[in-house]
């Protein structure tokens, strides 16, 4: 059976991203991260206010969960986020082990208002001499090292 979302959390997400606008503190974006029907964590875009193109709503409502719970992994959480996710976020939210996005505005609503990810997309389809930024392999020999110290510590916490 498919979930169904919690309309006061989207409306949340939204408010937070209104808020954020009519504040003068970032971009239109708000998200919140809920756990057995209780909000654990909000987040509100901060990249302009924090100097940390990083700080998207979504990645700052996971960090807020994170906290809030004491773990790295949200399983069992849904984010409600006021815009569909960018790249970045959406790896974020895979990373974090979300179970459930529940978005309000389109990628295509976010590119009509000048933010547009779709060539991110582009970017990663592309292989790596392709790109737009140029990046290389180098000191590979040397980089191991701290691989093979993770694969020799035999009680880990994997994640």
């Amino acid at each position: 059976m498919q979930p169904s979302p919690n309309p006061e959390f989207m409306r949340k997400a939204i408010a937070l991203a209104t808020e954020n606008v009519r504040s003068g503190q970032g971009g239109p974006f708000g998200a919140v991260i809920a756990k057995d029907g209780v909000l654990i964590g909000e987040g509100i875009n901060c990249v302009t206010r924090d100097n940390d193109p990083t700080a998207h709503a979504e990645v700052c409502a996971i960090r807020a969960a994170c906290q809030a719970l004491g773990v790295f992994s949200l399983q069992g959480c849904e984010i409600y986020t006021s815009c569909e996710p960018c790249p970045m976020c959406l790896a974020a939210i895979y990373w974090a082990r979300i179970d459930r996005i529940w978005f309000g505005n389109t990628s295509a609503d976010a590119a009509r208002i000048a933010f547009d990810d779709a060539f991110l997309y582009r970017e990663l389809a592309l292989p790596l001499p392709k790109r737009t930024i140029s990046a290389s392999m180098f000191l590979r020999e040397h980089a191991w090292e701290s691989f093979q110290l993770w694969l020799d510590i035999p009680n880990k916490k994997l994640y």
